[in-house]
């Protein structure tokens, strides 16, 4: 086990000093695990989620395509013109992206987004600043709504065994979708607050012209199959991801055949995100080897202990611990190492481990709009401020992520004990 721990710590250290290689560290350390004779190699499959990794992909193409389409931004302008004043502009923006992100990739949201609202500021002469924040942490807000709108969420259905309906509907009770949204709820209002004193008036646009409606419609349709699938009994474990990844196959061959040239599907292919595949997977096998050493149980242990094997204390623990921990650690290595850690509390406590899977995805989810640095869409949403000449300061951010984060987290975290306790 001291063996084990001592990989696990310095994986982890490296994750963090070196972010720009995290794939490798992943597979690497994976390699040592399996190497080391740590995770036994006819157990490697056996930790493999392909399923998970298949949705993914799935869903990246997909998203690229409708990217491509121009959709998104239609429906942007539409909403856009429907809007009084600067500040309901903000409020509608963000809330527009928080609802994309429920089935679009979050940094894919704000690169679609953001420039709407960079033109908008630019028409009111005004400071884009904190629109684009708002738009960045309403992004990040939502990808836990729906089994495709988030990589964590695509984890927890595939570890939990949850179709896309369970997430709006699980044992019986209203799912994490509603919970997502009170949290929603509570951060537009907020934002309304915030922004109360931006009365500027808002020119109408142009509406962006969609001319290809197909990735529409395969995005539609992967919603509608994965939702059919949900009432397939005994269905094969991998089906949510053949289903994702036939469609972008599907979509690949539509776009291929109308532009006669295999050369016009390399744009579409670069969007899927190798990296990530990368850091899951190679995560999936680390969390193996630590599962097999038994430090997994032994964290799983600690935390009993520490609660004294009270549940409302191990629940709270682990929800805000989540959050603090997401507001500097990418939430992938996290959530993939403290899914079996809520198992095997559950397990100890003898109790069902939905209510502990609901705190630490929303905590880990919600968690990184504490920093600029905690979620890949604030940073994306900087990364473009400052390529207009915008300087981000931490109390700019501050001044919105931090409160809009207990918004969102503290709805969410009684709703959870109230409905799955």
């Amino acid at each position: 086990m001291i063996l084990a721990i001592v990989l696990f710590a310095v994986t982890y250290v490296l994750l963090l000093v070196f972010p720009k290689f995290r794939p490798f560290i992943a597979l690497g350390s994976a390699l040592v695990f399996i190497c080391t004779g740590t995770l036994p190699f006819d157990r490697i499959l056996a930790y493999v989620n392909l399923n998970v990794l298949l949705m993914l992909v799935g869903t990246m193409g997909l998203v690229a395509l409708l990217i491509e389409s121009k959709m998104p931004n239609k429906l942007a302008d539409m909403l856009l013109n429907r809007v009084p004043n600067v500040k309901w502009a903000i409020v509608v923006l963000s809330v527009f992206a928080g609802v994309v992100s429920a089935f679009i990739d979050n940094v894919a949201t704000v690169l679609m987004i953001a420039p709407i609202a960079l033109a908008i500021a630019k028409k009111l002469d005004i400071n884009p600043v904190g629109m684009i924040i708002a738009i960045a942490v309403s992004s990040n807000l939502q990808g836990a709504a729906t089994l495709v709108g988030d990589t964590t969420s695509i984890m927890l259905g595939g570890y939990a065994g949850m179709d896309f309906l369970d997430f709006f509907w699980f044992m019986g009770r209203p799912g994490i979708f509603f919970a997502v949204e009170l949290g929603a709820l509570f951060a537009a209002l907020l934002l309304l607050f915030i922004f109360r004193k931006e009365k500027g008036k808002v020119d109408s646009v142009e509406v962006t012209e969609v001319r290809d409606y197909v990735p529409s419609v395969l995005m539609l349709a992967s919603i509608l199959l994965l939702i059919a699938a949900s009432f397939i009994p005994g269905r094969p474990e991998i089906t949510n991801g053949l289903i994702c990844v036939s469609l972008f196959a599907v979509g690949l061959i539509i776009k291929a055949v109308r532009s006669r040239s295999v050369k016009a599907l390399v744009p579409t292919l670069k969007e899927i995100d190798l990296a990530t595949i990368g850091i899951l997977f190679g995560m999936f096998l680390v969390v193996g080897g630590i599962t097999e050493a038994g430090v997994v149980q032994a964290i799983a242990d600690l935390f009993t202990q520490i609660s004294g094997g009270n549940l409302f204390v191990i629940y709270t623990i682990l929800t805000w611990f989540s959050v603090l921990i997401s507001a500097f650690v990418d939430n992938i290595p996290y959530v993939a190492t403290m899914l079996p850690v809520a198992q095997g509390i559950a397990l100890t406590l003898g109790i069902n481990p939905t209510l502990l899977y609901y705190g630490l995805i929303s905590g880990a989810t919600l968690g990184g709009n504490l920093t600029p640095v905690g979620a890949s869409a604030n940073i994306t949403g900087i990364g473009i401020l400052r390529k207009a000449g915008y300087t981000v300061k931490n109390k700019d951010f501050f001044r919105i992520g931090i409160p809009f984060t207990l918004a969102a987290v503290i709805p969410a975290y009684i709703y959870f004990w109230i409905f799955f306790r």
